[in-house]
């Protein structure tokens, strides 16, 4: 293992633009069990896992009634437009860059493996990255830090720096003392993400990019 920082990496939001078909197939999920919310509160949850999304949103009554239906009919309309999906631009570089300084990165995601194959395949990243998380590696999703555990597991060390783009990646890192580094491509902004606690915050992968050595990832 190199004594370069290694990376540990969300997906959805940070490498792949996910979050607002997420958004989008979220709201129709709830209109279809006549559950009305607005899209810019679904969207300020997002980086939640699905196991604790519904309740956030609409209580724990709902979720104990609707929750499972909810979380499949999510699934179901999510994968209906998941060919809309893209990787942000930079994300193959910035992975690039990252090995090619000797840093062992892991994909971190809960998403079921056959979503995650979808976006190593977007990425090309299969023989690029050391290793990836799905669902199957946590019993709790973001932002309980089982997802980061699962990691840095798979990293073999017990410190990194994580990448991501919304509140709820921070706090999950937090948790376990693993520096987050923010971008805006969630749709989160840069204050919102500083309080949360991000040690830097990028407009984008390509912004990150040009800015590694000034990072968190910085050799110390």
């Amino acid at each position: 293992m190199s004594d370069a920082k290694s990376v540990i990496l969300d997906i959805d939001g940070t490498l792949v633009d996910t979050n607002y078909q997420h958004s989008l197939a979220w709201y129709e999920a709830f209109r279809q069990h006549d559950l009305q919310l607005p899209i810019w509160r679904i969207h300020r949850h997002l980086g939640m896992g699905g196991d604790k999304f519904v309740s956030a949103l609409a209580g724990d009554e709902v979720e104990q009634q609707l929750g499972d239906s909810i979380r499949a009919a999510h699934d179901t309309l999510y994968m209906a437009s998941i060919q809309t999906v893209s990787a942000l631009r930079g994300a193959r570089e910035l992975l690039e860059a990252l090995k090619a300084q000797g840093r062992a990165v892991v994909l971190a995601s809960s998403a079921k493996a056959h979503e995650v194959d979808h976006y190593l395949d977007l990425l090309d990243a299969r023989e690029l990255v050391d290793d990836w998380t799905t669902s199957e590696d946590v019993e709790q999703t973001k932002p309980s830090p089982d997802l980061i555990k699962a990691a840095l597991e798979k990293l073999d060390r017990e410190d990194a720096v994580m990448i991501g783009d919304t509140p709820w990646d921070i706090s999950a890192a937090a948790k376990v003392d693993v520096p987050t580094i923010a971008l805006l491509t969630g749709g989160f902004s840069a204050a919102e993400l500083r309080e949360a606690g991000a040690s830097d915050v990028f407009e984008s992968l390509e912004d990150l990019q040009a800015h590694l050595a000034g990072t968190a990832l910085q050799a110390s």
